[in-house]
């Protein structure tokens, strides 16, 4: 018995699969998969496994009637080997196996590339450059992927096309006993063939432009919902250390920090100063630091320093001070900090309650450093859990979370925060009784500058009023802020951001802006002398300001969202992103952010922010800057009157639920007789855009067609994984034998028109699909295959 099946065995041959041209294809699209992997992951597996699989290929081509029993007795050895060296790298990349896993897919790949010898291998690897090119999607960060993806797609519609003609026995082949010279004319004349039919570069050239157009639509009109719903986020391997920085201190490359000073230069490093007159860094932002000077001139070269993933646009918080130095600010508590420590089996760090807030959304970011960053770790405000690839790190009371060493390029790490949700009319309302830390830590002014600050706010807020209560007795009537009660905190912090917006419009050369003079105030320069300043400059006077008045406040920098890009999903963020804001405390609330930067929103972006339809409102936002303003307002205008009735209709409907059992019926009513409307309508359509199409198609393909529709009604669907002639191998057990001749007759007449360029007999083939059509009306049963 044992004998027997070994000589079946021996004797067994697989069908193999003749293609050269289906063979080449599917390599091409491994091929593709390996560089697209190699591109996203920033590896160089292409440089090894492409030629090998190149090799392979060619060797399972030539050996492909052979049974190679030895070479997969090594394969099955190599692939063992394979898992092995995955299961040992695979222990240290446990938190992002992506990868890793790919790497052991294309070992797989390139071991199997040794034997190709049937259609359903070739199947496998196309499965394998598919399944790589997904990996390659998930990984990659920028636009590069774009072309791998259209390569891939534009090799994969001729592939699929000629495993098609392979199912049904059409794949273009070699016959045997051709010489060489044959080989070539016969191959040319089939290669000539095809290329006037399925593989015409004019057909693909249409499906490739209707398949990208396609897409793209439904990638536009698909919504963008939260992602993360799976508790295990991107963080990359435990970082090297280089530096040995004592607790709270903060490393930029760009400036020095007090302490290091020394020489000749007083104090220049190797792009500014921290203290006294000079030159920003061209690369590093001057305010990531424990003190920053705002005594700079000049302006940073743009450069891209991270890319970040995130559920909500927002400002991506590095830093907060709090004591005003006259030119600058610093952070007083820097020595105070908190060391978290993680656990050694993962990366994450439970960052200490900060301020509770009564109501928040969950944020959840992840960003990937392209350039290296002081040691100072960004995030949305109020963090509560961080993913980071450090023993330890640090938390001062500012809530500044500081790394033990830089973030070098490469360095991927994730956080959620719980961002506060921002309600003008509560933080209108929150109380003024502020604890005495508080009070004690942000209301600090210097004496010198403190009394004359604080009568120009107050000179503006009076004024503001005044013209309230003006307002409110032309119309009549009067709101409690408008009849002359005082104005509440966050009303003042909103319209002195306001007013330095306007009033203070900042010059497009900030190189004109002088220095300061010896012991002269920031803000007063400002104020009274310059009457405009830098960015930055606008974000200190309103803190100032703020805190004359009595409101808490301090500076606090970060970078701005940066650039959205809707395909690759990731904010593209610059070095020039970054900037300074004025956070305001609100008792029982926390901080919040206020912008008086002109040409920025006054209310920085947070949670409100939805992106759910970002794509769709990227694209308008094109569209609408080619577009005149008139007839951007009129568009809008339409748009948003369709908008609110559709999502007004469909409020009130489901508002029925609310009324009761009759609201409940009447629900119930009304969905029913607008589903069975827009079924009815649907199928009207369908139909006639179908009999459109019907009466377009070529005679012989639009009898099949009808064929298959009138079988359909019969109960014989054809099912769309079936080639013709399976179909009508299948329907020889379900019908008689002169109906199955006859659909045996108008499928091989469709299969030799279709893939052979032969003319068919069409009236004859008429007047057997017409009695076909007459013996299914008198005998045929419904029969469900």
């Amino acid at each position: 018995m044992v004998l027997g099946s070994w000589q079946r065995i021996r004797s067994s041959k697989p069908v193999t699969e003749n293609s050269i041209l289906l063979r080449a294809l599917v390599q091409a699209l491994v091929i593709v998969g390996i560089v697209a992997t190699d591109v996203a992951a920033e590896t160089e597996t292409a440089l090894w496994a492409v030629p090998l699989s190149i090799a392979g290929a060619t060797w399972s081509w030539h050996r492909r009637h052979k049974r190679n029993i030895a070479v997969k007795f090594l394969l099955a050895i190599g692939m063992l080997l394979a898992l092995a060296s995955f299961f040992g790298r695979l222990l240290g990349e446990l938190n992002d196996t992506r990868v890793v896993l790919a790497g052991l897919l294309i070992q797989l790949q390139v071991l199997h590339s040794f034997d190709l010898p049937r259609r359903k291998d070739l199947g496998y690897s196309m499965a394998i450059g598919l399944i790589l090119l997904g990996v390659a999607g998930t990984l990659s960060q920028t636009m590069a992927f774009a072309p791998m993806l259209l390569l891939f797609l534009a090799l994969a519609l001729p592939t699929l096309v000629l495993d098609y003609r392979s199912r049904l026995g059409l794949a273009l082949k070699t016959p045997p006993g051709f010489d060489r010279e044959s080989q070539k004319t016969g191959g040319l004349a089939l290669v000539r063939s095809l290329l006037r039919s399925d593989l015409s570069p004019k057909r693909l050239g249409l499906f490739l432009l209707s398949a990208v157009s396609l897409g793209l639509l439904i990638f536009a009109l698909l919504p963008r919902l939260p992602s993360y719903q799976l508790q295990t986020f991107p963080v990359s391997s435990s970082m090297q250390v280089q530096e040995n920085l004592d607790g709270g201190s903060i490393f930029n490359p760009g400036y020095v920090n007090p302490g290091e000073e020394s020489g000749e230069d007083n104090g220049e490093g190797s792009g500014g100063r921290t203290t006294g007159p000079g030159e920003v860094d061209d690369t590093f932002y001057y305010g990531f630091n424990t003190r920053m000077n705002q005594n700079l001139r000049g302006e940073m070269k743009p450069k891209v320093v991270m890319r970040v993933r995130s559920q909500a646009e927002g400002f991506w918080r590095v830093l907060a001070f709090d004591r005003y130095t006259g030119e600058g600010w610093e952070i007083s508590r820097n020595e105070e900090v908190e060391e978290i420590k993680r656990s050694s089996w993962s990366y994450r760090f439970i960052i200490p309650a900060g301020q509770q807030t009564p109501a928040a959304q969950q944020v959840i970011q992840t960003y990937n450093i392209v350039s290296d960053l002081p040691n100072i770790i960004p995030a949305l405000a109020e963090p509560k859990v961080l993913y980071f690839p450090s023993q330890n790190i640090e938390i001062d009371p500012e809530g500044n979370m500081l790394s033990p060493g830089r973030l070098a390029d490469g360095l991927t790490y994730s956080a959620i925060s719980w961002v506060p949700y921002r309600d003008r009319v509560k933080l209108g309302g929150a109380s003024t009784d502020y604890p005495q830390d508080i009070r004690e830590q942000y209301l600090q002014v210097p004496p010198e500058i403190e009394a004359k600050v604080r009568q120009f706010a107050e000179e503006i807020i009076q004024k503001r009023q005044q013209e309230l209560r003006d307002n409110a007795q032309g119309r009549g009537r009067a709101t409690v802020e408008e009849a002359g009660s005082e104005m509440p905190a966050y009303e003042k912090a909103l319209y002195l951001a306001q007013y330095l917006k306007q009033r203070y419009a900042w010059s497009s050369n900030p190189r004109e802006l002088p220095f300061l003079e010896p012991n002269e105030d920031l803000v007063e320069a400002f104020l009274f002398r310059w009457k405009w300043g830098y960015p930055d400059h606008y974000s200190t006077v309103l803190t100032v300001m703020l805190r004359s008045l009595g409101i808490p406040a301090r500076l606090v920098v970060g970078f701005g969202p940066g650039q959205f890009n809707p395909f690759t999903g990731f904010y593209i963020v610059r070095n020039t992103d970054a900037y300074a804001m004025t956070e305001v405390y609100f008792p029982g609330h926390g901080w919040f952010a206020f912008d008086p930067i002109p040409g920025h929103d006054l209310i920085p972006p947070s949670v409100e922010d939805y992106e759910t339809f970002s794509v769709l409102r990227q694209f308008w936002r094109w569209v609408a800057g080619w577009l005149p303003s008139p007839v951007t307002s009129v568009l809008q205008t339409v748009f948003v009157a369709i908008a609110s009735t559709i999502f007004g209709a469909i409020a009130w409907l489901f508002g029925l639920l609310t009324r009761g059992y009759l609201g409940i019926f009447t629900f119930l009513i009304l969905t029913s007789a607008l589903g069975f409307l827009v079924w009815l309508a649907w199928n009207a359509i369908a139909r006639w855009l179908y009999q459109n199409k019907l009466a377009k198609l070529p005679e012989m393909e639009r009898l099949y067609r009808e064929m298959l529709d009138i079988l359909a009604a019969n109960g014989y669907r054809k099912s769309p994984a079936q080639t013709p002639f399976e179909y009508a191998r299948l329907l020889r057990s379900h019908t008689t034998p002169e109906e199955a001749a006859a659909i045996d007759e108008i499928s091989e007449a469709y299969i030799r028109w279709r893939y052979g360029d032969r003319a068919p007999n069409y009236s004859q083939l008429q007047g057997q699909f017409q009695d076909l059509q007459e013996r299914l009306k008198r005998f045929g049963q419904k029969i469900r295959m």
